[in-house]
């Protein structure tokens, strides 16, 4: 049976918005797929393939433990149900009884960002209330420590383009309070590259996405302390048992892992010498004005950073770049001010040249 766009009556993407849940992420690589083949293909028993993969990971980490999840937003609500629940079969089996009193999820007010849906949602659905510290532009480990009350459960950390950037503690001085109050500090770090900097930092839990940064499959990782990863697993029992995730993808998932430690990912050189003639072209379309950024968050990622001045305003050109086949996908998060980015990590020379085309066509 041949799979193809015209099947299903899909247009093809050309994905110059960055590894986003709203396009499939990430593309991944024919290692990736024989070892999700190889799952399809055979049977295991699911509790020892998670402690087991879990194991395998948590070497290649220099962790204590690892649990795969189906996603990072998972991994959130999961964590959050575990610290709540503290190893308890009931808690797991009753995350929203009245038996549990400590369910405040403290979380800086900068961070409780939508990113396809909002942090809390994920944080209510394991059975936590949150409870924001700071201000919307500063946080700092006095705003955090200001409240903490005996029905504190965790301090919940969003390493994240998406959230405040400026005025914010760091993650060591967020660990630094967590561990003189004797709370346990996780840290949402789906799409971060450096799978062992948290940890380091003194992260409890750190939670990655599988098919960003990795480029895996859809799935997650919670990496950290053998207990609380051992509560983590417990959740498959509750919560978890709606968000489990196949024997392929686990497979596929630890290939990836391991691969991506071998030979990581597109350093920002690479995607600065990539861009060179890209911005070139961009700069003889007359409304456009284009150059090389760095990304928002300080990550190693260099985008294509375009100024509409034309007739047409950047929204405007946004759903132009959408409308035909193939559909073209930026980075919008700046087009109230009149700027289009350019994600080129997952584009390649002849897609950006059908980009500049379309562009011309559009302006």
């Amino acid at each position: 049976m041949t799979i193809s766009y015209e099947k299903f009556g899909l247009k093809e993407v050309i994905n110059a918005s960055g590894r986003m849940t709203i396009l499939g992420v990430s593309k991944v690589s024919e290692a990736v797929l024989k070892a999700q083949q190889f799952g399809g293909e055979h049977f295991f028993e699911m509790a020892d393939l998670s402690e087991k993969t879990g194991a395998y990971i948590a070497n290649l980490l220099k962790v204590e433990d690892a649990q795969i999840v189906s996603s990072a937003s998972a991994g959130i609500a999961q964590s959050v149900a575990a610290v709540i629940g503290q190893g308890s079969l009931f808690h797991a089996y009753h995350p929203y009884t009245e038996k549990i009193t400590a369910r405040e999820i403290l979380l800086p007010k900068g961070h409780n960002v939508d990113y396809g849906t909002p942090v809390e949602v994920m944080v209510q659905q394991g059975g936590g209330q949150v409870v924001e510290a700071g201000y919307a532009n500063m946080c700092s480990a006095e705003h955090v420590e200001m409240m903490i009350t005996d029905q504190t459960a965790a301090i919940l950390y969003i390493k994240s383009h998406h959230t405040v950037q400026k005025s914010m503690l760091t993650v060591k001085e967020a660990a630094a309070v967590a561990k003189s109050h004797q709370l346990p500090l996780i840290v949402d770090a789906a799409a971060e590259e450096d799978l062992f900097k948290y940890v380091a930092e003194g992260a409890d839990l750190v939670i990655y996405s599988g098919a960003k940064a990795i480029e895996g499959p859809s799935a997650g990782l919670v990496i950290g302390k053998k207990t609380l990863i051992e509560w983590v697993r417990l959740q498959g029992k509750g919560i978890g048992r709606a968000m489990k995730i196949g024997k392929d993808n686990i497979l596929g998932f630890t290939q990836a892992i391991e691969d991506y430690l071998a030979k990581g990912s597109e350093s920002g050189v690479s995607m600065k010498t990539r861009l060179v003639p890209f911005i070139e072209g961009l700069n003889k379309i007359k409304g456009l004005t284009a150059q090389v950024v760095q990304d928002g968050a300080g990550r190693d990622i260099y985008r294509g950073s375009v100024q509409v001045t034309g007739e047409k305003s950047a929204k405007e050109v946004i759903a132009e770049l959408k409308e035909k086949n193939p559909a073209v996908y930026t980075r919008e998060y700046q087009a109230n001010n009149g700027i289009i980015e350019f994600d080129i990590r997952s584009v390649n020379e002849e897609e950006m040249n059908k980009i500049v085309q379309r562009l011309k066509e559009i302006m």
